[in-house]
């Protein structure tokens, strides 16, 4: 069961070849069994899970049901749920139980997923390799001594390890799209503002995005238009009509004109992913694409002004965090200084640390117009770049990541770290939508191909991302110990 697609098990839930309980007892009974070697859940709602599967099924016998009735899925612990405890990978939220759903959750829960648990991440977000978690690192399944990229790393790895049928996660830098490459599935972040923030643990309030972590573009489509459209509590979110992506999975792309960013294949990248990517646009060509070689000239600049933008947000988003109304508080504090310190001394890891004293200093107001002012002047031509791309192609393609999945413990020092997120943070810069698709290995670990579209050209890069998937079998692949 687990290695079919969405479409074939709600098939399959329709013409009641099985039911939606023993559905969720096989994804439950996987996590169990295999969990304990990649660390992907912080918490599991079996309980729930089993109630909400029995709903399903009366769903599906009074002919209400959906094309996700009665899917198992996940949620990055970064989404508030009701009544189910949501730590944003934190020691500081590790007591926080939300009395509200955000909005993507409920629109799954209306849509009849059921909710299996939440997925470790990266400790607010921070981090390339889910090893900032509180709740411990989160291993890779094609090979446990690497890491499954982050901060989505849990939700990657529960979806490679076919734990479950997808999952949501957050995009701020690129933490959909790198560990759906590191992990060998597909991630999609959607346009800034097409899926509501609402109720969702903020970084970077200009940068985040949701989105989905799924085996094929296929699943993607389905999960991506149940969570879309404008919600009224997020003041980011955009009022527009939400396409069918589904219906449009099997469109021609002939003609199509994809781009190649020259500075994106430069003698700096490993060859092997250069030439994986490469063949990855020549089955694209076959299929009737034309490439066109293109230029994305301040590229090279998205990795400094995100570490400027990103910090200063995430410095003001966190200042809520004290110990006064919600999350851990130290012990016996002596004063209202000595809680604030103490809480976030001890609440905070160090990644967040380091993160919100940059965020502090860029803000600060002699540093302000050198820093972060200049941060976002700078932004705006990263903007302009892809925009003027857009004028001669269709579709832009290039690496998801510079390199495979690491080694625990490799890329301990912060530089490289930030590095490992080159070819995704200027999508956030600029608002853009991307997906990353599997396009091959390097040393049995998986490599990723990005796709890039224009603002709110979701059904355009899901189209692209199936047809090509047809066309291959990277997809296909399920990790040793875990078929």
């Amino acid at each position: 069961m687990h290695k079919k697609t969405i479409a074939e098990l709600a098939n399959d839930l329709k013409n009641k070849k099985i039911s939606a309980v023993e559905l969720t007892q096989h994804f439950i009974d996987r996590i169990k069994k295999l969990d304990t070697k990649l660390n992907a859940f912080i918490t599991l709602a079996e309980e729930k899970a089993l109630k909400d599967a029995k709903r399903a099924d009366e769903m599906i016998g009074n002919g209400k049901a959906t094309a996700l009735t009665g899917i198992p899925i996940a949620h990055k612990d970064l989404f508030c749920t009701q009544n189910i405890k949501t730590t944003a990978g934190s020691k500081i939220l590790s007591n926080f139980i939300p009395p509200y759903d955000a909005t993507v959750v409920k629109k799954l829960d209306q849509a009849g997923t059921i909710l299996l648990g939440k997925t470790n991440c990266d400790e607010f977000a921070m981090g390339s390799s889910n090893k900032t978690s509180f709740y411990g690192r989160v291993n890779n399944p094609w090979d446990v001594n690497t890491v499954p990229g982050g901060s989505s790393g849990g939700s990657a790895a529960a979806v490679a390890a076919r734990m479950l049928k997808g999952a949501t996660g957050t995009d701020t830098g690129g933490s959909i799209r790198q560990p759906a490459a590191l992990s060998g599935i597909t991630g999609i972040k959607p346009t800034y503002g097409r899926v509501s923030r609402y109720g969702i643990v903020a970084l970077g309030s200009s940068l985040d995005q949701a989105g989905i972590l799924t085996p094929t573009a296929e699943d993607a489509a389905l999960l991506l238009e149940a969570i879309s459209g404008f919600d009224e509590k997020d003041s980011t979110s955009v009022d527009q009509p939400v396409p069918h992506y589904y219906a449009h999975l099997n469109d021609s792309v002939k003609g199509l004109r994809i781009g190649l960013p020259k500075e994106c294949f430069t003698k700096d990248l490993d060859a092997e992913i250069a030439n994986s990517v490469y063949q990855g646009a020549k089955v694209l060509e076959k299929l009737g694409a034309t490439l066109h070689d293109i230029s994305l000239p301040r590229s090279q600049l998205g990795i400094p002004i995100y570490y400027v933008i990103m910090p200063a947000e995430c410095s003001s988003n966190l200042a809520r965090y004290d110990g006064v109304r919600f999350g851990y508080r130290c012990e016996n504090p002596k004063d209202l200084n000595d809680l604030y310190e103490r809480t976030r001394s001890e609440g905070f890891g160090d990644e967040v640390k380091h993160r919100i004293m940059i965020g502090t200093y860029v803000l600060s107001a002699s540093y302000y117009d050198a820093y972060y002012k200049k941060a976002q002047q700078l932004r705006r031509l990263i903007y302009d770049d892809y925009q003027n791309a857009f004028k001669e192609v269709d579709i832009i393609l290039y690496p998801t990541s510079p390199s495979v999945a690491f080694k625990h413990g490799e890329k301990e020092n912060r530089i490289s770290m930030y590095l490992a997120d080159i070819f995704t943070v200027t999508l956030n810069l600029a608002g853009l939508p991307g997906i990353s698709i599997p396009s091959g290995f390097k040393n049995g670990l998986p490599i990723g191909l990005q796709l890039i579209g224009n603002h709110f050209e979701e059904t355009k890069l899901l189209n692209v991302a199936h047809q090509y998937q047809k066309a291959t079998d990277w997809h296909t692949q399920i990790p040793k110990g875990f078929e």
